[in-house]
């Protein structure tokens, strides 16, 4: 079996992801407390703080699902404001399906954040350059990884890795169960880049026996996030420095809600 950073922990719902940072002391660390009320005073969600920070996108996206988004920050006069430059509070690298905006999701104003979107949360050179960018010189205090329900790409790489598990068995002549241990070799092979990425992500759910689009869109997640901080310097220093915060997050198109995820 090719050799990989230990396999990415399998995440629950509603708890902010505690392996990679320590909330500040007081911050609201999950969404059951004032990020999950929609009327929450504005001066409670503290910016200067990643927790905060997340906190008051979780109350944004209470508005959204509950159709009270405020749409605030959208006009010419916040435009022309940020004409000279930006300062967003966090990277949101999410899929491209057009239904998943992250700006209206979390009833986020212009210049709020950097958002990056590519099919099912894929990660290449482009993508994690373009991270590394912001965190250098935009200085942000969260970078959340975002999924939702009902995700085609990994819809997609479920049937491709299936279809590659049954032709390895029938190849070698042995039983499915017993060749999809040394599958992730065969995925470091592929010239897809999706089924090399998200692939691997559904791969590592099943070899945990999780095995509903549910399971592999949450375990994409922390594959993701595994693959960001084990290949990004510039993240892991963030990290360490407490500059940073990174958060797994998974959003449902049936209730308009953005759930956190810990691992």
């Amino acid at each position: 079996m090719a050799e990989h950073p230990e396999h990415a922990a399998i995440p629950s719902v509603n708890e902010a992801p505690q392996d990679f940072w320590e909330p500040e002391p007081g911050a609201v660390a999950d969404d059951t407390t004032a990020a999950a009320d929609p009327a929450c005073a504005a001066d409670e969600l503290d910016d200067t703080t990643a927790s905060g920070v997340w906190s008051r996108l979780l109350s944004g996206n209470r508005r959204f699902a509950g159709d009270k988004a405020t749409n605030a920050g959208r006009d010419a006069a916040a435009r022309k404001a940020l004409v000279d430059g930006q300062q967003p509070t966090a990277i949101v690298l999410s899929c491209s399906d057009s239904r998943v905006v992250p700006e209206l999701l979390f009833d986020s104003p212009l210049g709020d954040l950097f958002t990056v979107r590519t099919a099912g949360e894929m990660v290449d050179d482009a993508v994690l350059r373009t991270i590394e960018f912001a965190i250098d010189g935009l200085h942000p205090k969260l970078l959340v990884v975002l999924a939702h329900q009902h995700c085609a790409a990994i819809e997609a790489c479920r049937h491709d890795v299936d279809e590659l598990l049954a032709k390895t068995a029938k190849e070698t002549g042995k039983d499915p169960a017993d060749v999809i241990d040394d599958l992730d070799e065969i995925l470091d092979g592929s010239k897809d880049p999706m089924l090399r990425f998200v692939g691997t992500a559904v791969w590592q759910a099943k070899i945990a026996d999780l095995d509903s689009a549910d399971d592999c869109e949450q375990v994409a997640v922390a594959h993701t996030i595994e693959y960001l901080v084990t290949h990004s310097e510039i993240i892991r220093d963030a990290l360490a420095r407490e500059r940073m915060m990174i958060v797994g997050a998974r959003y449902r198109l049936d209730t308009g809600l953005v759930e956190t995820l810990s691992f």
